[in-house]
């Protein structure tokens, strides 16, 4: 099968300044890791963070889970030396938090060009503002290098002044229209964070209204939250079947030179199809992982 995916089901913030903590996610069944420099580091050991961040993606191995690293802004005292010190460490991308336009992406990409960053080395941006949300048709088709959306409801809500409830019915139109922004550029994007460690139940309900309203994976504050965010936004068995019966079917109508087909009584187009070698290319990356 040509189409190839990558899953980003799990992603999992970790404390820049914590080598320990760095190190251990390596070993976790994550899908990435965002090495974080912004919210998670006090404003005092910013540098010894950034350091820490640094060794570690020049030292360590993370197999294939993906590492990317949050900088802090480039508003801030911190952006412009976080991105010279990460630009040739060997991240897989560069996550900018709480962008508000597409000339801050620009600022960005131009700011990592100029440390000698590789001319591939993906973006990914935070959406975490009011007026991040209004832009974000706008940010999300920016630049080609841009590569995922990561929603940052903690700080949304707080911005937005919503109540933090099972339904997030507040943050309900912002998270919409993320979904739609990435989805019309062709970007991937990841759900914000629960931040209850003791709410299995809530943490469920969460991925699961996540993966309906089609966002890729979660973002994390603990491996404890790993195994279900993996199983939630994975493939499931019935998926999977279905998917490969769909395929099946439409090779072989169209071997008999139709159009369409029908599965299970139900009709099956060419947009379906796309939609099952997806599913499939999805499971074959993931077993490929475990």
């Amino acid at each position: 099968m040509s189409q190839s995916y990558t899953p980003l089901r799990s992603v999992l913030y970790a404390p820049g300044v914590n080598a320990r903590a760095l190190e251990k996610a390596c070993s976790l069944p994550i899908d990435c890791l965002i090495l974080d420099l912004e919210d998670a580091v006090a404003p005092e050991a910013k540098s010894e963070a950034r350091d820490t961040v640094v060794k570690a993606l020049t030292t360590g191995d993370c197999g294939y889970r993906k590492r990317v690293v949050r900088v802090n802004g480039l508003e801030t005292q911190w952006g412009a030396g976080d991105i010279a010190a990460v630009a040739r460490s060997g991240v897989d991308a560069v996550l900018l938090p709480k962008v508000e336009s597409a000339e801050a992406v620009l600022e960005a990409l131009e700011a990592l060009d100029a440390a000698g960053a590789p001319a591939e080395l993906p973006l990914w941006v935070m959406a975490e503002t009011p007026r991040g949300i209004l832009s974000i048709d706008q940010i999300a088709g920016a630049h080609p290098r841009l590569e995922v959306i990561v929603m940052g409801t903690s700080d949304l809500a707080k911005e937005m002044r919503v109540l933090h409830t099972p339904g997030r019915e507040g943050l309900l139109t912002s998270l919409g229209l993320c979904v739609l922004a990435a989805r019309a550029h062709g970007l991937e994007i990841l759900d914000g964070v629960h931040l209850d460690l003791q709410d299995d139940n809530g943490f469920q309900v969460a991925c699961e209204q996540g993966r309906n309203m089609g966002f890729d994976g979660k973002t994390l504050i603990h491996p404890r939250q790993i195994e279900m965010a993996n199983r939630l936004f994975g493939v499931s068995d019935e998926s999977l079947m279905q998917a490969q019966k769909i395929v099946t079917a439409w090779q072989q109508s169209s071997a008999e030179g139709k159009g369409v087909c029908v599965v299970d009584g139900r009709l099956v187009e060419n947009l379906h199809v796309e939609e099952a070698k997806r599913v499939i290319a999805m499971q074959s990356a993931i077993n490929g992982r475990d």
